[in-house]
């Protein structure tokens, strides 16, 4: 080890022909042993750095999971832009541009290399670390998010930034790094940012011996010249290509399907278009496989198994089968293409159907989270808490008609199909809206037709096997939301039945055909298609509930709205199903989940937080001597009007993971996920207009839930009488007293042990979901420090 002292920004002195004065020099202790990368310093970045940057809502687009992205650097453009009038030249990393070079070009800045002599580094990166490790001070309140940061692209300009705002060094509103953790990104800073070896980009890139059989197998399949094997291996591609798919094999690794110009056995060639279903460009491609070396951010992790299995069931739904026409390659239409019943009309509806359902969580999924980052805008068009049911196939009448699709596809076309650039004036009279407002009368009058008597159980999707999730549970967090098996929390005010044209056109419309780089109109559009396709979910559910009372029931979920805004029609079908006059709804799922769901699928109610019909929410109990007692507490407090809850209203409240120290050495973990009161969720903008804290509540789920942790709590099971009393009772507490009691367990962002507070929770999570688990992200993180927090101001 030797000293050096290393002078942040010695080289920039003048600053519009003023000298400027250098910042102070930091003594630090670097190794003079060369620093590796991958074991040492990747490591050290993905849990101090990565968990802010590492989706498109990275501050300033520096994504620090890969060497890759670190290499790429930083940009003043930002992907969220909400008056963006043309559309924006995609930066996807390993996608849109694949060497530094070709990133400069696309006005990415460095963030590592150094424009100093030798023995000094004025990088950007070091600049801002070195900054933090001076002013160590975290106070204040934090948006990493916000649209007014500075995205600084010189030594200068970041002076000027720090000199602003001098408690802004990085880590971003977290305690700083340790003084050794500093010093070995220095250290490896100076001896020139270097990366991976050849050999060990190689072995990072490379399947292992197992996968590569698996991407032989695969890559057969889904490039057979066969018409058939060609339109099925497009409807493959067009639904998994934002999967992270996992072999049958133990390697633990993800691969990521693309369309690649070279054949199977050469190096891929990326074609890189914006949407899956858009023109290659090129008369013939391939797809291949390509391993993600990345580190895995639990936010874009959405995994799909490709198995024998998977493999086998997929030749039973698509190969097997006679098609609707004689099989052929149908062509990349710019407009034919946006519309699946369109594109794959020759493929059964039937086997379509029944693949979306055998994935069905994963296909939720990708509209849920997907690959948009910030999505307060496209999920304010869900309520906090609902759940979701699919239509049997048996029972769904685009399937068993086929020809109804095609009758209907001029009427299921969706904005998608005019690309990113949709003009704002469109909207005007938007033709879109129209033709679904005309499919979805015949949808209904259809079903009325051909179900006089109305709709039994049956027509609900009782599932196939053990592993199937035939109902899901949705929890927005405000703008990022999470799709869960099986029906968590209480009683939710809105359920959706999906059939199969409302779920294809739910994927098409808000994954596989939205583009976040797309203008403001494009972005408009999609939202208020949404609204449609929403309200037609909580019609088919309203399908089933008796028929006086759906009117009613569907304007209590749209209070303010005048009824004739609201997307209602029930053709006048009757309900075949004989439920409770006071509470139908209550009545019809506790039959689904007691009676028809496959019991192999383990679908039960929720033990904490759902109360059956007549049953209240119990008091606290008087003493905790039994797991019985604790659950009654939760229970106690999960109910609305809880003050903790309804005090706690802020858009960075919406999910706390509680770390319980039991009294056998043994830890728990609860998610505890407050769902906020809509009036209803027909807003764009003005969100808190619709809001009524005092009706928000809380579940408590064993687990993890969502990938933004807005608050870590730590308790001790001794202390869990005092937790509880603190939520029930808030308001006869002083704010002197409910503050000291809240920071007894909270972990602010300021606290000085929040980092091992982050790598308790971050450990336990990979070791309770080896495959599931990736990165949380801490941007959306309870953006007050402690020092400026009061609990009842």
């Amino acid at each position: 080890m030797k000293t050096l002292l290393f002078v942040i920004g010695l080289l920039t002195l003048l600053v519009s022909g003023c000298a400027r004065k250098p910042p102070e020099p930091i003594a630090i202790n670097i190794p003079t042993r060369p620093i590796n990368y991958l074991h040492e310093v990747k490591p050290l970045l993905d849990k101090r750095c990565a968990v802010c940057h590492s989706c498109y809502n990275s501050p300033c687009q520096l994504k620090l999971n890969s060497y890759e992205g670190i290499d790429r650097g930083g940009s003043k453009k930002a992907v969220y832009n909400a008056t963006r009038l043309t559309t924006m030249d995609p930066t996807r990393l390993f996608i849109d541009a694949q060497t530094t070079e070709e990133w400069r070009q696309k006005d990415f800045h460095t963030v590592t290399e150094s424009t100093a002599p030798d023995n000094f580094n004025n990088s950007l990166m070091l600049q801002i670390l070195s900054h933090k490790m001076k002013n160590p001070k975290v106070t204040g309140s934090y948006h990493s998010e916000a649209d007014d940061l500075t995205c600084s692209s010189t030594s200068i300009e970041l002076d000027k930034y720090l000199e602003k705002h001098p408690n802004n060094g990085m880590p971003f509103g977290f305690p700083p790094l340790k003084q050794d953790e500093f010093e070995l990104i220095a250290g490896w800073l100076a001896q020139g940012a270097k990366g991976p070896s050849l050999a060990e980009q190689t072995k990072l890139v490379t399947p292992m011996p197992a996968d590569a059989r698996a991407i032989q197998q695969w890559e057969t399949f889904l490039n057979n010249p066969d018409p058939k094997h060609v339109m099925t291996a497009r409807y493959l591609y067009e639904h998994l290509f934002l999967a992270h798919i996992k072999f049958g094999t133990d390697s633990n690794e993800y691969y990521e399907l693309l369309r690649s110009k070279t054949p199977a056995g050469e190096p891929v060639d990326l074609i890189d278009t914006v949407r899956p279903y858009d023109p290659p460009g090129v008369e013939t491609f391939s797809y291949r496989f390509r391993k993600i070396h990345a580190t895995i951010v639990h936010k874009t992790h959405m995994v799909f198994n490709f198995d024998d299995a998977k493999l086998a069931r997929i030749k039973e739904l698509f190969i097997q089968p006679q098609w609707m026409q004689e099989p052929y390659v149908a062509d990349y239409n710019s407009t034919d293409s946006a519309n699946p019943f369109v594109s794959f009309e020759q493929i059964p509806p039937r086997s379509r159907y029944q693949f979306l359902l055998d994935n069905v969580h994963y296909i939720i999924m990708t509209f849920i989270r997907g690959p948009v980052c910030r999505g307060q805008v496209a999920l304010n068009v869900i309520q906090d808490h609902f759940w979701i049911m699919f239509q049997d196939p048996d029972h769904d009448l685009s399937i068993k008609y086929p020809a109804f699709l095609k009758h209907q596809k001029d009427n299921l076309i969706m904005p998608i199909e005019k690309g990113s650039k949709f003009p704002v004036f469109d909207l005007i009279g938007n033709k879109y809206d129209k033709a679904q407002d005309r499919y979805f009368t015949a949808r209904q009058d259809m079903y009325m037709m051909l179900n006089y008597n109305g709709q039994g159980y049956d027509a609900i999707w009782k599932g196939n096997k053990a592993t199937d999730t035939p109902l899901l549970t949705v929890y927005r967090h405000f703008d990022s939301a999470s799709v869960h098996k099986g029906v968590l929390g209480n009683l939710p005010r809105t359920m959706w039945v999906l059939d199969y044209p409302l779920l294809e056109r739910i994927y098409y419309a808000l994954v596989a055909g939205f583009d976040v780089y797309g203008t403001l109109g494009h972005q408009l559009a999609v939202r208020l298609y949404m609204d449609g396709l929403r309200e037609e979910g909580e019609n088919y559910f309203l399908d089933f509930m008796p028929q006086d009372q759906r009117r009613a029931m569907m304007n209590s979920w749209y209070t303010g709205v005048k009824p004739s805004k609201v997307n209602f029609y029930d053709a006048d079908m009757p309900a075949k199903i004989m439920l409770s006059d006071t509470d139908p709804k209550r009545d019809f799922i506790e039959n689904i989940v007691n009676n028809h769901i496959l019991p192999s699928t383990d679908i039960h109610f929720d033990p904490v937080n759902y109360l059956s019909e007549n049953e209240e929410y119990p008091p606290l109990p008087d003493q905790y001597e039994t797991m019985d007692d604790y659950l009654q507490a939760f229970r106690s407090v999960s109910r609305p009007g809880t003050e903790f809850f309804s005090f706690v209203d802020d858009f960075n409240a919406n999910i706390v993971y509680i770390r319980v120290r039991r009294n056998n050495g043994k830890n728990a973990v609860i998610s505890l996920v407050i769902n906020r009161w809509h009036d209803n969720v027909t807003f764009m903008f003005d969100e808190k207009k619709a809001l009524n804290p005092k009706k928000d509540n809380a579940n408590f789920i064993k687990g993890f839930l969502g990938s933004y942790p807005n608050y870590f709590l730590d308790i001790r099971q001794d202390d869990l009488p005092d937790f509880f009393d603190l939520l029930a009772n808030l308001k006869s507490i002083s704010s002197e007293e409910a503050t000291r009691r809240l920071h007894t367990y909270a972990i602010n962002r300021a606290h000085p042990e929040f980092w091992e507070e982050y790598d308790w929770f971050q450990d336990r999570f990979n070791r309770d979901q080896p495959v599931q688990s990736g990165l949380f992200d801490l941007n959306r993180y309870f953006h007050e420090a402690s020092s400026s927090i009061s609990i009842n101001e």
